[in-house]
Parts: structure tokens; C-alpha cells; sequence
């Protein structure tokens, strides 16, 4: 096993292994007499190397380490610009170096662009903000991904925005925002977050995280995408190389049916379905301060043959269904696995919060209708009181 603690990524995506000693092992052998080397200042003592210094910068190496823009999972890698707006130059050439290296014309493509003064002029397109109600879901589904095509695909190797899936939703709203700003190629990830955005208010829909794990020539390649039901419909928006992976119109009649035919898919550009993740519906609400439940629900595809992922699949809709009924709290965001031991304690425990919410709500209704009856009683007649009343009462914030 290596003694060496960590690696470094250099400027060019190359692993560089950093040695962690901070001094010689051993003091060096006084040369001999006989040595064609020796100097008059050969019998002193050699120069041993300032602890301290070699201390610092091992620090500031690790802290380099722990703080670096790339991301590599099972053998992807691309950088993430930390940096923000406008892009620094360590950022902006270490883009173009990445470039450089995965091109097949090298710095040749690089300089065309970089030296070229005189490029068209990109267009900004326009976000589909403030659809009229008159339109149908899924022709604002349409508009959202139309915006999307006309971002773009990223294929930089560099994603221009930092997504952190533990950010609550306020955050992560922002960070849409400002991809609409900058108007600049987008990955899937971010994809997600601006579908979000850009759906926020839709009466009647419901989005949720649809997460894909599969396998080509050895490598493991992860995708996601924000699956949408509406009407008992599902589909998806998203970003994608591919248009089949990205883009589903409302036509699915079930989750196992929008599920399969991504399977499907996927196979027809060999690749294997390993996982599939399925999160709980994101709230509409762009301030809330509640975290997006990315992975409610695994799927090992290689140990569920298609009859038992329907199962796992339907019962997760109804699931659902009840939940977005009943619910009038944050969703339940606990993790349920199929295909290593199903767990029907999270059933459980989700059923039995249900039912609480359900008494609770009763209950509050209850005392709003009885504190409303005081009130008559007593002569109190005014609406506009009665409606302020009906504010500073506990009860009442409770309910809504």
C-alpha cells in the first residue's frame, strides 16, 4: 500500500503524484577520499532542508487538493467553474488546455477560435417566463425544452455552473437564474435545476429526479433528468448528447412505462442499465428552504427482472399520489433500495405519518370552525376583522 496520502490534478487533468516527506531519511554518506568529487566543503555537513517550510507547503498542497474544481466519477471527468461570473483566467485557460486535450485537432481548433476576431455573434434566447394560463402543460413542457436546445449542450469539459445537490431549493433557484443571465451550454445537471425553475407555478404538475446509472466499454457514465406527471401522465426535460435521453413528451400512462422505454434507449446506444434513482416531487415553492430528495428510491437492474421493477415502480407512484394528497408538511425523504433487500419499514413509517398529518389537519379545522362560531356569537360581524382574526390565530398559520 502507498505511503504517498493524496494526488494532485494538474492544470491539464493529468493525476501528478505529490511525495509527503519533509526531510532526508537519512544523512547522506560523507564522500571518501577517493571521490573525484570532493571539494574543500565536502567534510562539512550537508544542508538539511527548513522543516517548517516543507510543513507549509505540504499544507498547501492538501488544501489545494481539498479545495479543487474537477469532478471525476469511475473514470468521467470534467472541471466545474467555482470561480463564478465573470470566469477568472485560471478558470478560462484551464478550459481551453482541456479542450486542447480531448479535440482531435488539439491547439490547432484552440487558436482558430481564441485568435479569431471576427465570430458571429451568438444569439441570447429567451426564457419561456410568465406562459399565459391558456396554454396547455404540455406546450409550456415544450417551451421550457425548446429553451433548453437553444442553450445548448456543454461540450467543454468545463460545466459553467456549480450545482450542490445538499443546497436547499432557495439556493439552488438562484443559481438558475443566474444561467439565464449568462445564457451560456448546459449539462444535465443543471438542466434539472432550470427545469425546476422554469416550471415553478404549473398548476397540476409534479417533477422529480430521475437519476440513470449505466455502463459502455468498461466505463461508468451517470445521467439525470427531471421527470414530470401531470394528469396521470409522465415525461421528462432535460439535456443530453442524445435527443432520446433527454426529452419525453406526457404520453406515458406509468412510471414503469416512462422507466422502460429510457432502458430501452439507453440499449439502443449499448449501453447497460445498472441503477436507477427516482427522487420525491420538488416543492413550488422558489424560497423554501427544503432540500431536494434526489434518490428516494434505487433500482439494481442487473438483480430486477422488468416484472419486479414494475412492482417496485407502481407501488413508488401510489406512494407518491398519497403523499402530494395528504401531505401538508415536507415530504417524507427517507431512502428506500430495491434489488439488495426491499425495506418496508420506510413504507410503514410513511403511512403512519399520513395518517398523523390527516388527524392533525381534522383537528385544525375543527378549532378554526369553532373559533369562527365564538365569534358570531358575540356579535362580531365585521369580514374584514373576522379576516384578520383569522391570521393571528394559531391554528389557522398551522393549517396554511
Amino acid at each position: 500500500m502507498s505511503t504517498e496520502p493524496y494526488e494532485e490534478l494538474s492544470s491539464f487533468g493529468s493525476l501528478v503524484r505529490v511525495s509527503n516527506s519533509t526531510a532526508p531519511t537519512s544523512v547522506p554518506p560523507t564522500p571518501t577520499p577517493t571521490s573525484p568529487r570532493k571539494t574543500a566543503s565536502s567534510s562539512k555537513s550537508p544542508t538539511r532542508p527548513n522543516p517548517t517550510k516543507k510543513k507549509e507547503a505540504l499544507r498547501s498542497s492538501l488544501e489545494k487538493q481539498k479545495d479543487d474544481d474537477s469532478v471525476k466519477e469511475e473514470g468521467v471527468f470534467f472541471w466545474v467553474n467555482k470561480s463564478g461570473f465573470p470566469i477568472d483566467d485560471i478558470t478560462w485557460k484551464r478550459m481551453w488546455d482541456h479542450v486542447a486535450k480531448i479535440h482531435p485537432d488539439g491547439y490547432s481548433v484552440v487558436n482558430k477560435i481564441r485568435d479569431n476576431a471576427d465570430l458571429d455573434e451568438v444569439p441570447v434566447p429567451q426564457p419561456p417566463l410568465n406562459l399565459p394560463n391558456s396554454m396547455s402543460c404540455q406546450d409550456k413542457l415544450n417551451a421550457v425544452q425548446n429553451y433548453m436546445r437553444e442553450l445548448q449542450y456543454n461540450h467543454t469539459g468545463t460545466q459553467f455552473f456549480e450545482i450542490r445537490k445538499n443546497r436547499p431549493i432557495s439556493g439552488l433557484m438562484e443559481s438558475a437564474r443566474e444561467m439565464i443571465r449568462e445564457s451560456l451550454p448546459i449539462k444535465c445537471l443543471e438542466a434539472v435545476i432550470l427545469g425546476i425553475h422554469l416550471t415553478n407555478g404549473m398548476p397540476g404538475l409534479e417533477r422529480f429526479p430521475l437519476s440513470f446509472k449505466t455502463s459502455f466499454s468498461g466505463t461508468v457514465h451517470r445521467h439525470v433528468v427531471l421527470g414530470v406527471c401531470h394528469n396521470g401522465k409522465y415525461g421528462t426535460i432535460g439535456m443530453s448528447r442524445r435527443e432520446e435521453l433527454m426529452y419525453k413528451p406526457l404520453k406515458f400512462k406509468s412510471l414503469s412505462g416512462l422507466v422502460f422505454d429510457y432502458e430501452d434507449s439507453y440499449n439502443k446506444y449499448l449501453h447497460e442499465v445498472k441503477k436507477v434513482k427516482l427522487g420525491l416531487p420538488v416543492p413550488h415553492d422558489s424560497h423554501s428552504y427544503e432540500q431536494i430528495s434526489w434518490k428516494y428510491l434505487s433500482l439494481n437492474c442487473q438483480q430486477l427482472s422488468r416484472t419486479e421493477m414494475n412492482k417496485e415502480l407502481e407501488k413508488h407512484a401510489r406512494e407518491v399520489r398519497s403523499m402530494m394528497k395528504s401531505a401538508t408538511g415536507p415530504l417524507y425523504t427517507g431512502k428506500k433500495t430495491a434489488g439488495h433487500g426491499s425495506n418496508s419499514t420506510n413504507s410503514a413509517t410513511m403511512n403512519s405519518n399520513a395518517t398523523s398529518q390527516k388527524k392533525e389537519e381534522s383537528s385544525v379545522k375543527d378549532k378554526i370552525i369553532v373559533h369562527d362560531k365564538e365569534k358570531m356569537d358575540d356579535g362580531y360581524e365585521d369580514p374584514c376583522n373576522a379576516s384578520e382574526s383569522k391570521k393571528l390565530d394559531p391554528a389557522y398559520q398551522i393549517r396554511i
